[in-house]
């Protein structure tokens, strides 16, 4: 039993002195593929399976993304293409009806610029998009400093002010635009609530009802929670760690302010200047509830010329031109964004 013991350790070695591979119960034959090993795809193969699960993947997720695609194509392509065809002269298909029943209709052949010469010699429009344009940038300009100093303030100091600030601006994203707009129009009006006030001590206080100044102001007051949210998100976004470090290097919170959370914050800031030109630019229950009646913005001239005057080309080439000016708003946001990312990643 001991030479036997002894043998079997001796021959954990061959007679070249290498180690002798210790046979496993289970282990599988050498040269035969295990069970796993043989259902896998060899190497030339597993780069075409991975790409036809991709391709499948692919086409799955185009799929689920179409049913909202075709409702914009359905409700919202076809009718602008149809629009701005309209606007240059094309009177057949479903722009006929429209074409037969309105005033100053121009068919082109193919085409024609005459509907956007007429307004243009309207001198109604050219004084209406002055005033649309300077409601657009004073309101924007107004919504983008109020938020930012709100965002910079809650930012910077923590405090329960600043969370009250911020949530009191929020407050008209829950009233409808209509209600918001009557109840700004019975408090700057002339027998409003503003003037009531101010005449228990014998003042006078200003008329904004149905003026243009009445207008910016709920224009401000209605576009204010979105850009609100927006930008006091953009702000908490900045790690404390940056400005923990700019405070104990001796920074002022000034130069917080313009070196750090001001460039970190700036694509939420675009964002919110963006969309709240555009949202400005084309609204209609506002300056139609509290602005005059001249001079007022385009958008409740596009009802004029569509209702009032009958003149449905017009109106369509009205709404043209605003669809223009928001590309171009648009377009200013994206370049400046796309600018602002190459510069980033050249300083990094």
């Amino acid at each position: 039993m001991g030479s036997a013991g002894t043998g079997s350790a001796m021959s954990v070695h061959d007679l070249d002195g290498s180690p002798a591979s210790m046979v496993r119960p289970n282990a599988e034959p050498e040269g035969r593929a295990t069970k796993h090993e043989a259902l896998r795809p060899s190497a030339p193969h597993a780069g075409g399976y991975q790409k036809r699960r991709d391709r499948r993947r692919s086409l799955i997720g185009f799929l689920m993304a179409m049913p909202p695609i075709v409702v914009l194509l359905l409700f919202v392509g076809i009718p602008v293409i149809l629009a701005i065809l309209f606007s240059l002269g094309y009177t057949g298909g479903l722009n006929q009806i429209a074409a037969e029943i309105g005033m100053d209709v121009h068919q082109g052949k193919p085409l024609t610029l005459d509907a956007y010469a007429d307004i243009i010699a309207d001198s109604r429009f050219i004084r209406d998009l002055l005033v649309t344009l300077v409601i657009t940038v004073v309101s924007t300009g107004v919504v983008v400093l109020i938020t930012t100093s709100i965002a910079v303030y809650m930012r910077l100091s923590h405090s329960r002010l600043g969370s009250l600030l911020a949530g009191l601006g929020v407050i008209p994203l829950f009233i409808p635009v209509v209600i918001a707009s009557w109840a700004n129009l019975i408090f700057y009006q002339s027998n409003g609530f503003l003037r009531s006030v101010f005449a228990q001590f014998g003042l006078n206080a200003p008329i904004w009802g149905f003026t243009t100044t009445g207008v910016i102001i709920t224009s401000i007051w209605v576009n204010l929670p979105f850009a609100m949210l927006m930008t006091v998100s953009g702000f908490q976004g900045v790690p404390d760690d940056l400005i923990d470090c700019a405070r104990d290097s001796g920074a002022s919170s000034w130069r917080i302010v313009w070196e750090i959370l001001l460039p970190l914050a700036k694509t939420q800031i675009l964002i919110a200047s963006t969309l709240t030109a555009i949202g400005i630019l084309g609204q209609f229950t506002v300056p139609y509830f509290t602005g005059p009646n001249a001079p007022t913005m385009l958008g409740v001239d596009i009802a004029k010329y569509y209702q009032s005057f009958n003149r449905p080309q017009q109106s369509v080439a009205i709404a043209v031109v605003m669809f223009i000016i928001g590309i171009g708003i648009a377009v200013t946001y994206v370049v400046t964004s796309v600018r602002g990312d190459d510069g980033s990643r050249k300083e990094s």
